[in-house]
Order: structure tokens, then sequence, then C-alpha cells
């Protein structure tokens, strides 16, 4: 879709190329001059306010454009930028290259936003515990209320503007790599596979097609809404190495618990006591950079890579889930679930 307008342009070119547009649900065009640089916004408001005050239909819109207009710059995702977005109510919003030329227009309606990052979403496990419902068909591609798995938490990354994608495969790969033969929704999904099982994060080294700073890693057969965009404000603000999205768990006592001092003296009792916690939700935010610490050809885990950051001194934190998130591991997950999902579209 072309939102840009050339600056010789008139109120009546741009009015009628807003109304191509607003079909679309746009009503913002961005002019550009001679050299192909972004230098100002003109909206179906500006047009009208113009004509009231007396502009003819064969103005100039370099007249009536809006000269400080909202851009984000390519390479450098300001948060500031986009809680202006959301707060004025922005749908559509231009990307600038270094230059002022135009890279892309980012669609921030219905809650969409633009988060920099490359996802890789992990597919190739054995769904064991799942049996015999995967003796056949690979975890992710089991059916959520006529959906496959993967498909929410593809369409969850493209809902804030995920653009490089890619599906790391190996049990019964060759199903996930059919299903994503063709382009979903208009993105072509990428799938690496693995010569062996690599573990929960050992599969980012066969990837060499990086496009971002930052790594969004999690497991495809997970059932979430999770906030891409807060999870990844939360991960820039507190200037992090590595995020971890964890969920609540509380464990609850039922019974009076002694509080021991010297291997048998008791000094208090607790009755019925709760303890709460944070789980791993087996999604992950990871400065691209401390890639290389994850060893070649190796089964390895999120939790050993983790653990090899903490040692180094580097700075890992949680992001609390505030949605919903289901990990399907057993069949009474899977039975459970696909109530969920049905109650979810009826909302």
């Amino acid at each position: 879709m072309n939102y840009t307008i050339k600056a010789g342009s008139t109120i009546l070119d741009a009015l009628k190329k807003i109304d191509e547009l607003s079909q679309k649900g746009s009503r913002v065009l961005f002019v550009y001059n001679d050299l192909g640089k972004i230098i100002g916004s003109v909206s179906d408001g500006d047009c009208r306010r113009a004509l009231i005050i007396g502009k003819g239909l064969d103005s100039a819109i370099t007249e009536i454009m809006n000269k400080n207009f909202t851009f984000l710059r390519k390479g450098d995702y300001d948060i500031q930028t986009i809680q202006k977005i959301r707060l004025l109510g922005f749908k559509y919003v231009p990307e600038l290259n270094e230059d002022g030329t135009l890279f892309a227009v980012r669609d921030f309606t219905n809650g969409k936003s633009y988060v920099p990052v490359d996802a890789v979403l992990m597919a190739g496990g054995k769904g064991e515990r799942l049996r015999p419902l995967t003796l056949e068909t690979p975890k992710p591609l089991l059916k959520v209320a006529d959906k496959p798995i993967i498909d929410y938490n593809i369409e969850n990354l493209m809902h804030y503007g995920v653009e490089n994608i890619t599906v790391t495969v190996n049990y019964l790969g060759e199903q996930i790599e059919e299903h994503f033969k063709n382009p979903f929704d208009g993105q072509q999904i990428k799938c690496v596979r693995e010569s062996k099982y690599l573990g929960t994060i050992g599969s980012l080294q066969i990837i060499d097609d990086w496009h971002n700073d930052t790594i969004l890693l999690m497991n495809s057969d997970l059932f979430t809404n999770i906030d891409f965009e807060s999870f990844y404000f939360h991960y820039k603000k507190h200037n992090a190495d590595m995020s971890v999205a964890a969920v609540p768990y509380n464990v609850n006592i039922p019974y009076g618990i002694f509080e021991i001092e010297n291997t048998r003296e008791i000094k208090g009792v607790k009755e019925k006591p709760s303890f709460y916690y944070y789980a791993n939700a087996g999604i992950y935010l990871i400065k691209r950079e401390l890639l290389n610490l994850i060893p070649k050809d190796t089964f390895y885990n999120a939790t050993d890579f983790m653990d090899k950051l903490i040692e180094l001194g580097k700075k890992v934190i949680r992001y609390p889930i505030a949605g919903y998130w289901v990990d399907i591991g057993k069949p009474e997950d899977f039975k459970s679930v696909q109530e969920f999902a049905r109650n979810i579209r009826k909302a």
C-alpha cells in the first residue's frame, strides 16, 4: 500500500488518495521531496481545515502539511516515540532511513505494534508426554480450536510487527516445513532443520540470517497472549542482557509447618502457608552479541545459557506475564486448552 505523496501535489490530489486509503483504515499521507526524503504528513483533517480557511483544491499540500510529524528511525527503536504513538492514537507511522527516505510504514491499528526483534520458535521436540497424539503429528501442529498451536504464536508475533520469524524443526520436521511452504498471511516463515537434537537454545547456533540486535526465542507449543511490546519495553528499560518471561506459581500447603532450629527445636508454627514463585515460561529476549556463548553442534538448554550469563556477571531479569499462558505438556493440558480457546473466541 502506497502511503506517500509527492511534494508538488495539490490538496485535491491528497484527498483523492486519502479516499482510496481510507478503505484500508488510513487517512494520512507522508510527503516526499525530489530527493525522496519524507518532509511532512498530511491528513484528511489537514485538508478540510485548509479548505475551511479559504485554501483552494489546487493549493499545494506543502502549504498545509505537518512538518513536525512523528516518525520512527530505522535501527533506533525509540520507546518514548512508541508511547507517544499509543497516547495520541496514531494508526500509521513512517519508519525512516538515516537519510530521511522512507523504509517502511508501521501499522499501529487495533493494538498492533512494531517490535524490532528476530523471533525463533523451537519446534523440534518429540512431544512424548502427549502420545499417541504426537506419534504422527508434531506437537506444534496439533490443533486447538481448529488451528495449529504454532499458528497462534506466529499470529501474535506478526501482530507486534515481527518480520523475521524462523522455526527450528527436527521430529516430523517435514510436516512443519510443508505447513510454512507458502507465505503465512503474506509473510514468509523460514524453517531451519536440526541435524540432531540441540536442546532448548542450541538451535540458535545453526541460524546465520539475523536482522536485529535482539533475539526473541520461544517454545512453539505454548498457548499464550503475551504482550511482546511490553516484554521488549521492560527488557530495554532495565538494559538487560537476557529477559526471561515468567508465570506466577503458587504452592499452598494445607498443614501447619514447623519452624525448626538446631534440627529438632520448634520455634514456631506457620498455619497452612502459601509460597509464591515465578516459573520459566519458555520465552526469552537475548542480546544477539551473546549468542557466541552457545556451544555449536551441542545439546544445550536455555537454563544452561542463563547459568552461563549469571556466572559471567551478565544481567538476567524476569518479566511477569500478565495475560494467559498454558504449557501444553500433558493430555489433560491439551484437553483443557481446547475449551479455553473456544471461550476466548466467543468473548
